[in-house]
């Protein structure tokens, strides 16, 4: 793996993979301000691959077919992120066509987005499970840009017009922070060769400085979302912890996989599954941002058993916070973590799209063997160090029920 900077100052990794038929190429636009507008981006996002001044939408689609091109973008909350595949051969075309959707995009077709979206959303928040994150997310992340979840969006889609659009355009292209990620059989020379040819009109943001605040709750929360035709209740309850560059991310991996996004070993599963009965699916999730970082517990469950759940993830949190983890839970715990991780090179595009996320969040494209000499370092006092200071933290509880069974657990659990 290699680290090379192009005449314009933008950031490229390069990795071969010999012997590969198709070379994966990622293309980060690292976000320096907040959406005026929350919405914009997403809608941006949404209008890249409608079309360019030199290709309609149709001309793009078809010429994506016929050559075997997958390439599309995504709008996450710190970035936006190109990825593209193609066979070896066609890598310059490709790029082409990156290079026109990124520097020519028109914009077309906004009104049609906006009607989408709106659709969308009110078909997604159909969901119990999606309302119940969407409410949480705006909650622990309260006017805050981590926030802008599809309810805030549609608070705001009325206000937005194609300028907002346009103008948040220009400014991610001239503020961002480039980086290019390319994985594949290629020949180093030649592809640096057509990413200067392609891409040498964008500038990087050699000042680049990320105006994202870091966001803070400062008590706890309860949120009750009332709904009579729900069959089962959604709780979701998390804390803000910190993220990436911290002493303490291997330790929370490790944390998170102990209490629940291992399985059927996970302790979460074992007690609230498997010993009592209280639903199929119990997990926690530990979800890092460039700016802080979500853990949260999620179940879904017979509205006559919100308090038992409830008082169950308190049991689970208190055990990781005081009685120290066996050496045999510790060691299943982290070869899990590590094991886990070795899927993200499993094709050429996971590669090209950890190893530019890492590039992306200041973490340096070898990230991933730090990582794991941090995992296999973590110790039972690192899990009770980080456990009692992090879930001592306020924390954001969610329930989804219908309103009887709410009213009868609202004092109880507050």
């Amino acid at each position: 793996m290699k680290k090379i900077k192009l005449s314009n100052g933008i950031t490229v990794i390069l990795k071969q993979n010999k012997n590969t038929p198709r070379t994966a190429v990622t293309f980060y636009l690292s976000l320096e301000n907040p959406e005026k507008i929350p919405g914009v981006y997403d809608i941006l996002n949404r209008l890249f691959l409608q079309g360019t001044k030199n290709r309609s939408s149709e001309e793009l689609s078809k010429d994506m077919d016929e050559n075997a091109i997958d390439l599309y973008s995504e709008m996450k909350a710190d970035y936006i992120r190109f990825k593209g595949a193609c066979l070896n051969e066609d890598v310059e075309h490709m790029l082409d066509i990156l290079q026109d959707i990124i520097l020519n995009s028109t914009l077309n077709d906004f009104d049609k987005e906006v009607i989408k979206l709106k659709g969308e959303i009110d078909a997604e928040l159909e969901s119990p499970k999606s309302k119940t994150y969407d409410y949480f997310y705006k909650n622990i992340y309260e006017n805050h840009p981590y926030g802008c979840t599809s309810s805030k969006i549609t608070e705001h889609l009325d206000k937005i017009k194609k300028k907002d659009i346009k103008a948040a355009y220009k400014d991610i292209i001239k503020t961002s922070r480039k980086i290019i990620s390319v994985v594949g059989d290629f020949d180093e020379k030649t592809i640096t060769g057509l990413l200067e040819k392609h891409f040498k009109s964008l500038k990087d943001n050699k000042d680049f400085e990320c105006k994202i605040p870091k966001p803070k709750i400062k008590k706890d929360k309860l949120i009750c979302i009332e709904k009579d035709d729900a069959k089962q209740a959604q709780i979701l309850e998390g804390w803000i912890f910190p993220t990436y560059k911290t002493k303490h991310y291997a330790t929370i991996c490790v944390i998170n996989s102990i209490l629940g996004s291992s399985g059927l070993s996970s302790r979460l599963f074992l007690e609230l599954r498997e010993k009592q009965g209280l639903a199929y699916t119990v997990r926690s999730s530990y979800e890092p941002k460039r700016k802080s970082a979500i853990f949260s517990i999620y179940i879904g469950t017979e509205p006559k058993n919100i308090k038992t759940a409830i008082d169950g993830f308190k049991k689970e949190i208190e055990k990781i916070m005081t009685i120290p983890v066996s050496e045999k839970e510790l060691e299943d715990a982290k070869n899990s973590v590590i094991g886990k991780r070795a899927f993200y090179t499993e094709t050429n595009m996971l590669e090209a799209s950890y190893t530019g996320l890492y590039e992306c969040q200041n973490l340096g494209h070898d990230y991933e063997k730090k990582l794991i000499k941090a995992l296999k370092k973590v110790t039972s006092d690192d899990i009770l160090n980080c456990a009692k200071k992090y879930f001592s933290a306020p924390k954001v509880l969610t329930v989804l029920a219908p309103k009887a069974c709410l009213d009868n657990v609202k004092n109880e659990i507050l």
